[in-house]
């Protein structure tokens, strides 16, 4: 599982005001699943003629959906739902997501809160909000993750917020990394139906998305569990056959996952964008080891190496984990040395995060803060070097670009195939530019922290 950045984010993005009866807003945390779910939850409440508003406006229904990834996501989700409580005290609170499948109680312990959902049976939601106004007392509707058997299906998106759709074809994680906590929040793995996952796809391009990205919490182990001939690279030859599709992005695949089959559709199809994810969290094999990671240094660098071969200018981004317990000062120059040859075009960089419940929770060896923290320094100085010199490959060269969002002084900011955000300028003409337009442009400056900018 990788650890994705944690960010807050309301839906919809563009703050809309009351015009119906009943009235519902999202606040989601973590990771790209997180925000799949809550648009198709939306899309639920919407069916039942809610209208889904920013988290300013009065509602009736406050949805928030946590993140537990890290000590910070469960800190962060309390803090939120705290203010959203406060913000919308004549407001049914409901909790959702990692955080509130991992620690029910402790969710419903916050006053205010008026159900606890966790990471299955959503489709409940608006039967569950009826009881809470029945009874009057807040509801716990979460039950052992180990029970979910098959991959729930939420109502298909119709109204995202954004160019890219997002495609959740997979959930649940049974590696069990010894620092994560996800496999008790998500459960076992559970493969979306590849008629649904592509019938959705369609829809989704049929309705104007240019680029779909493949989202789950394991997402290389698609297949696994259907018990017929799919697995994850031939939901991507079946993807980049459907007509009108520009771009099929894949989001995090663990290395083990790069069967020869997957890399040869990856490799076959120039729709797939040349920019995966692979997380790393060590570049030391003893902490590998310690983390059940089921690879080594060496197994990562040979993948790279047929990756490249294959994909001279791939973008591979990471994530690396500092201060694992029992990390020495020679694992982690072992890491710093490894992330900087490996040539990554980005790099998540997290401190270890206590996880109770987690094998590494209780390892001995924990260090101490000060230190983590100074080789999360270490490693984001890499990372920015790493980063600026992948950049450096494509200035002066055209690159297409997708628009995603333009700014009030009209300059369009999008990415490259390769995951390189890139900002552009108004337009000459006077004319607006468009999201959802592919531009050809050309790099000419690189700002690492502020991105890039074409003029």
């Amino acid at each position: 599982m990788s650890l994705e950045v944690e960010h807050v984010q309301t839906h919809p993005s563009i703050i809309e005001p009351r015009t119906t009866k009943r009235a519902v807003c999202f606040v989601t945390l973590g990771c790209k699943v997180n925000q799949t779910e809550s648009e198709a939850m939306a899309q639920l409440f919407r069916e039942a003629k809610y209208q889904v508003v920013g988290a300013s406006v009065e509602a009736d229904v406050v949805v928030v959906n946590t993140c537990t990834v890290t000590n910070t996501g469960d800190s962060k989700s309390r803090r939120v739902i705290r203010r959203m409580i406060k913000e919308h005290p004549e407001s049914i609170v409901v909790v959702m997501g990692c955080y509130a499948q991992t620690a029910p109680g402790e969710v419903l312990g916050i006053e205010g809160v008026d159900l606890v959902l966790g990471t299955q049976d959503r489709t409940k939601v608006l039967d569950w909000i009826e009881r809470v106004k029945v009874e009057r007392k807040p509801q716990n509707a979460v039950r052992g993750i180990w029970d979910a058997e098959e991959f729930e299906e939420l109502p298909q998106l119709s109204e995202e917020h954004r160019t890219r759709a997002l495609l959740k074809i997979q959930e649940g994680c049974n590696q069990f990394c010894t620092y994560c906590i996800i496999p008790y929040a998500r459960g076992p793995l559970r493969s979306r139906l590849p008629e649904n996952a592509l019938a959705e796809a369609r829809r989704l391009i049929e309705a104007g998305y240019p680029e779909i990205v493949l989202t789950g919490i394991h997402t290389g182990y698609y297949g696994q569990d259907l018990g017929e001939d799919w697995n994850l690279a031939r939901l991507v030859r079946e993807l980049v056959e459907i007509p009108g599709l520009r771009r099929l992005r894949l989001s995090s695949i663990e290395p083990m996952e790069y069967t020869p089959e997957l890399v040869e559709s990856i490799v076959l199809s120039d729709k797939v964008c040349p920019h995966l994810h692979m997380p790393l969290q060590s570049g030391s094999d003893r902490v590998l080891a310690r983390m059940q990671r089921p690879y080594s240094r060496d197994d990562y660098r040979n993948l790279l190496e047929r990756l490249h071969q294959r994909l001279p200018n791939l973008a591979v981004t990471t994530d690396i984990i500092a201060g694992f317990p029992g990390e020495t000062e020679d694992d982690h120059a072992s890491s710093l040395e490894f992330v900087t040859s490996c040539g990554f075009s980005g790099i998540n960089v997290f401190p270890y995060s206590k996880r109770k419940g987690t094998p590494a929770a209780g390892y001995p060896d924990q260090v101490v803060k000060q230190l983590k923290e100074q080789r999360v320094k270490d490693l984001l100085a890499v990372a920015r070097v790493s980063q600026e010199a992948f950049i450096r490959r494509f200035l002066g060269k055209p690159v297409e670009v997708l628009i995603e969002w333009i700014d009030s002084e009209g300059c369009a900011t999008g990415h490259t195939p390769h995951y390189i955000q890139v900002k552009i300028p108004s337009r000459e003409d006077g004319l607006p530019w468009v999201a959802r337009q592919f531009v050809t442009v050309v790099l000419e400056e690189s700002h690492v922290d502020g991105k890039n900018v074409k003029t």
